[in-house]
């Protein structure tokens, strides 16, 4: 049986698991529980209930992605980096589960609120590293909006999304260079 971290790694990772393939409604602590092969009491000990947990998972899966995303040494490439990133975590089974988490949301304020403290921690976003690399290079200032940064491209993704168009290299080529880049000061803005 694992200890410690492998075993709250395994509680997570089922956690996400099971939400993508049950939905939040159905998912229960019983079936994380036997998935990860810990005990509720386990689980309980550390989170105190569904919401929690799920935004603990989320939390980690985030975390765990952010950290694939390569350092390529330049602010360009690291945001393009982080961009196909985003695309390649954006698989449909992703999406389902994410847009049921959300649908599940508006009827469940815990959960509503444990997405929203998820949504809003700064050191989930991925492209925070790849900024603070670059002013630690001299690339961009101190005070460089990282949030802004985030939010922008993110809102430029999901509308890809809801209008049906492609998460493709043309798309996050035209975000970077024509949107990102000018945000932060470091490209030429088409006026």
């Amino acid at each position: 049986m694992a200890r410690g971290k492998e075993r709250e790694d395994a509680i997570l990772a089922a956690t996400v698991e099971l939400v993508g393939r049950v939905g939040y409604d159905a998912l229960t602590m019983d079936a994380i529980a036997t998935h990860a092969k810990a005990s509720k009491m386990t689980i309980y000990r550390r989170w105190r209930n569904k919401p929690e947990l799920v935004k603990a998972a989320l939390d980690a899966h985030d975390a765990e992605h952010n950290s694939t995303v390569p350092d390529t040494g330049t602010l360009r490439g690291d945001l393009i980096a982080v961009m196909r990133a985003q695309r390649d975590l954006a698989t449909e089974p992703y999406i389902a589960m994410i847009s049921g988490l959300i649908a599940a949301a508006r009827h469940d304020q815990d959960l509503a609120a444990a997405l929203r403290e998820h949504v809003e921690n700064q050191e989930l976003s991925p492209f925070l590293a790849t900024l603070r690399r670059a002013v630690a290079r001299g690339d961009l200032p101190t005070d460089t909006d990282t949030e802004l940064v985030h939010d922008v491209a993110e809102a430029m993704i999901q509308r890809q999304f809801q209008i049906g168009a492609a998460f493709d290299e043309h798309f996050i080529v035209r975000v970077v260079d024509d949107v990102l880049l000018v945000l932060l000061g470091q490209g030429r803005s088409r006026s």
